[in-house]
């Protein structure tokens, strides 16, 4: 009896192609990711970027505070920076000054007003990094539960996020390449006093891009969460406690630089605060919670 032939091994010896399954990509494009991928270290997640001359970032939710810092530095590294807020504060006049800064009013509750931005920016020329910082706060405690405020930070904090991601990630996919950077909080960690609105919006935050990163780690893209602690910024101006390990703008924007510079994927700083918290994390509930009561008195 004569057996039928394997056909996976007669179509190769015939010089057919077996058709794939998953997204198709270029030979150039896949040689490309595995060029990166040995690039860097096994301890580095993302491809490092250290290098920002003629590169494009887009600055989401940045006219102050950390995201503004970070943009500056940016710039003052060699990159092209675009800024996008609901007010420009103070980004209006430094764009007018520098012609590697531009300006872009955005509302992030309005899809339309994201996706036009989005698709004008990109008609410029491909993003290398889109930097979500986009945030809301607003302390409050469930014995004062105010579900207006409630969604308002799920529609910054998150939605936000989503809209900005939805608008980019077709053209990063198409050239598999790109990177994209949230910024979160070590409020989102665990649960805390007075986190009510804004600490599940980080969580979420941080979820989110647990989960990019091990969908797009593949296709070329690269993911990194930005976890802070205390930052001084008009955000945490509202606190009326005092802040441990409290820093500037400035220093958040350089941990954030040297991060994506080592490839990392959870930018947490600064280390002597939140590493403590990174314990905290791994505590019973039996044993943190009361934890928690004692050293913030609530």
């Amino acid at each position: 009896m004569r057996m039928k032939p394997n056909t996976s091994h007669a179509a190769l010896s015939a010089g057919m192609a077996i058709p794939k399954v998953g997204p198709q990509t270029s030979d150039a494009a896949t040689m490309a990711r595995h060029a990166q991928a040995q690039a860097r270290s096994w301890l580095q997640l993302n491809v490092p970027m250290a290098n920002w001359q003629g590169r494009r970032v887009w600055l989401v939710g940045a006219s102050t505070g950390i995201g503004l810092a970070c943009a500056q530095a940016l710039r003052a590294a060699g990159a092209q920076v675009v800024v996008s807020a609901r007010n420009p504060q103070g980004v209006q006049e430094w764009a007018a000054q520098d012609a590697g800064v531009q300006w872009r009013a955005l509302d992030v509750s309005d899809p339309d007003q994201v996706q036009a931005t989005a698709r004008a920016l990109q008609a410029d020329g491909p993003l290398d990094l889109v930097v979500y910082a986009a945030g809301y706060y607003r302390a409050q405690r469930a014995t004062a539960l105010n579900l207006e405020e409630l969604l308002q930070h799920d529609k910054v904090n998150y939605q936000g996020a989503l809209r900005v991601i939805d608008a980019v990630l077709p053209e990063m996919l198409s050239r598999q390449s790109g990177h994209i950077s949230l910024l979160s909080s070590v409020a989102g960690w665990r649960g805390l006093p007075n986190g009510l609105a804004y600490g599940p919006t980080k969580a979420a935050l941080t979820h989110l891009a647990e989960t990019l990163y091990m969908d797009l780690q593949d296709q070329g893209i690269g993911v990194s969460v930005v976890n802070p602690g205390f930052v001084e910024t008009p955000l945490t101006a509202q606190n009326q406690f005092t802040m441990p390990a409290l820093i500037s703008p400035e220093q958040a924007a350089r941990e954030m630089l040297k991060g994506w510079a080592q490839g990392q994927f959870d930018i947490h700083f600064p280390k002597r605060f939140t590493l403590w918290l990174k314990l905290l994390r791994l505590l019973p509930y039996r044993l943190y919670f009361p934890l928690v009561r004692k050293f913030t008195g609530l």
